[in-house]
């Protein structure tokens, strides 16, 4: 399978390698949190629309930055 227009209209950095995508951006303020729920809804409609889906024991948020207890 082709997934190299998963990347089409995403404004964070989206990695790929192999069966592994990985989205990241800052969320530090309130348009970058926007940003990247609009390219997880749209990651979502992708896969929604070419049958698959997310593998959801591998989904996770990593929290970095100053001063950040997790």
């Amino acid at each position: 399978m082709f997934t190299s227009d998963t990347d089409s209209g995403i404004e964070c950095t989206l990695s790929k390698f192999a069966n592994d995508t990985k989205l990241s951006g800052a969320v530090n303020v309130l348009e970058g949190r926007d940003a990247v729920q609009k390219d997880l809804d749209r990651l979502e409609r992708w896969h929604r629309v070419n049958l698959m889906k997310f593998d959801k024991a591998k989904c996770k948020v990593p929290h970095r930055g100053w001063g950040n207890p997790q």
